[in-house]
């Protein structure tokens, strides 16, 4: 999941930042405020809108109201803002147990439990509303289902359970492309499904390419996360297969959507290369070629749903 490979990164050297949050590899939240900005995880949230917004102007065939982008990036951000808070509430003894977790508010005891439970929750119930009420009942469903699959399918079933947590749980992270077809057209048709499996598929190599860095850390904390419980070989290689999948997904996405070379052209070479990356960390699964891998995962996303915006003003 974006919630939690995000979060890491290697060490720098910090500062501090407005909020009171440290910048480096724990984040670590030097205030209250600091503190519950940390909860809701914001650099995951700057991913998940990146897919949001393309999605939207897809749906639209152009800009939309710049109303409705506003509202359903702002519900879209409580909504997961939320989840991320009850995702540390649940996990805050497992947080404990690794390095890269061990800074966050309620390990540090910076914030009280009930009080970030209270957080999570006046969150998803103003997100909720947001949607509803500046876009529509389905995006607001949409979005409160994304969070419940999240919290009790992944944190509190899969993630201590499976080593197909991240897999399945990762269905969460892939609805902000509904959301976002359904804030426009107020319906959800095969143009967005098909994004949604794109990043549903796009999940696990993004995470595990993290999780090989930190395997040691799931250890530590006894979840089975594929690369803390398989080879890193092993893991790389599951890696390619999902990534061979996704590409295929992100060509389909070509004749349904209408979309045109542009798309076409960046979807061909950025899947290669992302591919090849993966094909590459399994002949060589190093700590560090995985975070290049994970790097690149970002990069693939960000420029892959930039490169469908463009084709769609291209093609107006």
């Amino acid at each position: 999941m974006w919630q939690m490979a995000v979060g890491a990164r290697p060490l720098v050297p910090s500062r501090l930042a407005p909020g009171g949050i440290v910048h480096g590899s724990r984040r670590t939240p030097t205030t209250v405020l600091g503190g519950f900005i940390a909860l809701t995880k914001p650099r995951i949230i700057e991913l998940l809108l990146i897919t949001t917004v393309p999605t939207m102007i897809l749906a639209d065939g152009g800009w939309p109201s710049t109303r409705l982008v506003l509202v359903t990036l702002l519900g879209g951000t409580l909504a997961a803002g939320g989840a991320n808070a009850y995702n540390m509430v649940v996990d805050r003894d497992i947080d404990r147990l690794m390095p890269r977790t061990q800074g966050r508010p309620l390990v540090t005891g910076l914030i009280a439990p009930r009080q970030a439970l209270v957080f999570a929750t006046a969150l998803e119930v103003v997100a909720f509303a947001v949607l509803w009420v500046g876009a529509n009942l389905l995006a607001a469903v949409l979005a409160l289902c994304a969070t419940l699959f999240y919290v009790f399918v992944y944190t509190l079933w899969l993630k201590r359970t499976s080593t197909q947590n991240i897999v399945i749980g990762g269905a969460a992270g892939a609805v902000p492309v509904l959301v976002g077809w359904a804030a426009v057209r107020d319906a959800v048709d095969w143009t967005p499904v098909v994004l949604f499996a794109v990043m549903f598929l796009w999940t696990p190599p993004h995470f595990w390419a993290l999780a090989i860095r930190y395997a040691d850390d799931y250890r530590a904390a006894d979840v089975p996360m594929l690369p803390a419980v398989a080879t890193p070989e092993v893991t790389a290689h599951k890696m390619a297969a999902y990534t061979a999948v996704m590409v295929a997904a992100t060509l389909v996405l070509i004749p349904v959507a209408g979309l045109g070379w542009v798309y076409s052209a960046s979807a061909c070479v950025l899947g290669a290369l992302f591919l090849i990356g993966t094909i590459e960390l399994g002949r060589n699964p190093t700590p560090q070629r995985s975070m290049r891998v994970f790097g690149y995962s970002i990069t693939y996303v960000t420029l892959l749903f930039g490169a469908m915006t463009l084709d769609v003003f291209v093609r107006r």
